[in-house]
């Protein structure tokens, strides 16, 4: 909820602050969510490091894991989750990159609605697909542990399998749908500033910016298919953590103890 500002990680902020249904608060400074940690600078590294991180959950595949590996804080610990594992595809994230430098090949690729089909079929394989599933399942698991926070959670851009996390875990602890989206949203306006280089390439070499928003950005559509896909499998919220990633009663009440507060 609360941004905060480190130049070489953007869209860096701290989950908690929310208030859930049952009138408690989610904790601040137990959980943070940002894109990859590839590229943060000398002078940022301080800043970092104050927020005591124990853990940092990368949600990445291999080859993007291997293009920019995280530069972590002193003492923490990395933990690999590659949610598209199944896929079979080498890095998307460098894929889309790859396709939007060129304003042809992005209209090609991209144009006709195609970059909202791409991540509306990614947000439904979030729920479902097995690499989604185990490593979500691990994520929530081992945040319910004693000694895995402070914590830190991303992707590369921190937007998409770092959003579904996020939006999961709030609405586990009773945050409103409202809310969460809200939450979900705010990366339009912490992350799309960054690329504001990339917009300015790809408008001068012809291209259409809108074209790039559904791809660098992220759309209210997208956490609805995740959201819907959840409920026609599970039920609910409870049900997905439950029935969808193992994690009993029990341990969504231990998640809630650790995470919020009355």
């Amino acid at each position: 909820m609360t941004p905060i500002a480190l130049t070489s990680v953007p869209n860096l902020r701290d989950v908690g602050g929310y208030r859930t249904e049952s009138g408690a608060k989610v904790r601040t400074g137990v959980l943070y969510r940002s894109t990859d940690l590839g590229r943060v600078a000398d002078t940022d590294m301080p800043l970092l490091a104050d927020l005591g991180i124990r853990t940092v959950y990368d949600l990445r595949t291999a080859d993007e894991r291997e293009v920019a590996p995280d530069k972590l804080p002193d003492g923490a610990r990395a933990v690999a989750l590659d949610v598209l594992a199944d896929k079979g595809i080498r890095s998307i994230p460098a894929q889309m990159l790859h396709v939007i430098a060129d304003p042809m090949i992005a209209e090609r690729e991209l144009g006709g609605g195609r970059a909202i089909e791409y991540f509306e079929g990614s947000y439904r394989d979030f729920v479902s697909m097995p690499s989604a599933v185990s490593s979500y399942r691990e994520l929530f698991r081992d945040l319910a542990a004693d000694d895995s926070t402070p914590a830190l959670v991303h992707c590369t851009t921190g937007k998409d399998r770092t959003g579904w996390a996020t939006a999961a875990l709030l609405l586990l602890l009773g945050v409103s749908e409202e809310d969460v989206f809200d939450d979900y949203l705010l990366t339009n306006e912490l992350l799309l500033p960054s690329f504001a280089g990339v917009f300015e390439k790809f408008t001068d070499a012809g291209g259409d910016p809108s074209l790039l928003e559904p791809v660098l950005g992220v759309r209210r559509q997208y956490l609805e298919v995740s959201l819907a896909t959840m409920r026609t499998s599970f039920g609910t919220i409870e049900g997905y953590f439950s029935d969808g990633l193992g994690l009993d009663a029990e341990r969504q009440a231990l998640l809630r103890e650790r995470m919020t507060a009355e």
